[in-house]
This record gives structure tokens, C-alpha cells and sequence, in this order.
């Protein structure tokens, strides 16, 4: 199996990938049901969009999601 050996600012990039898609599935198990937001997006901080933004830009990966994807797969552990 391969292991990827990722810079630094690719490894910042997929961690905070990862923080994001946590506090995603954190806000959607949490969402109350309420009935007037049904079909509404999730409140997910800015901050935590800012800062994956941020990590995929200077990872020079911003508008790159198949070689980050790839790197998210080889970096992550195996399900």
C-alpha cells in the first residue's frame, strides 16, 4: 500500500479539509428539526470555510480537487 509524503502546506490543506467535513457532519447531527429550515444548508462557521480556503491556496490547490482528492486518499486512513 502507498504512502504519500505530503509538504507541509499540503498536509495543513488536508487537515483542514478534515476539520471542516467534522464540523459538517457535527452541525447536520446537531440541526434541530425545525420545520421552517427544511432543504437549508447547515451553519458552518466562516472561520472553519475561510481556514480550508486559505490551506488549499497556499498548498497551491485551490481549484484543484482531483490532485486533492488524491492526496486526501492517500493521506487518510483506509475504511
Amino acid at each position: 500500500m502507498p504512502t504519500a509524503v505530503l509538504t507541509d502546506r499540503e498536509r495543513t490543506a488536508v487537515q483542514a479539509y478534515l476539520r471542516l467535513l467534522h464540523t459538517v457532519r457535527a452541525t447536520l447531527d446537531t440541526e434541530p428539526a425545525d420545520p421552517s429550515r427544511a432543504g437549508g444548508a447547515p451553519m458552518v462557521p466562516p472561520t472553519v470555510l475561510a481556514e480550508a480556503d486559505e490551506a488549499l491556496s497556499q498548498a497551491g490547490l485551490a481549484g484543484n480537487e482531483e490532485e486533492f482528492f488524491r492526496l486526501l486518499a492517500s493521506w487518510g486512513p483506509r475504511a
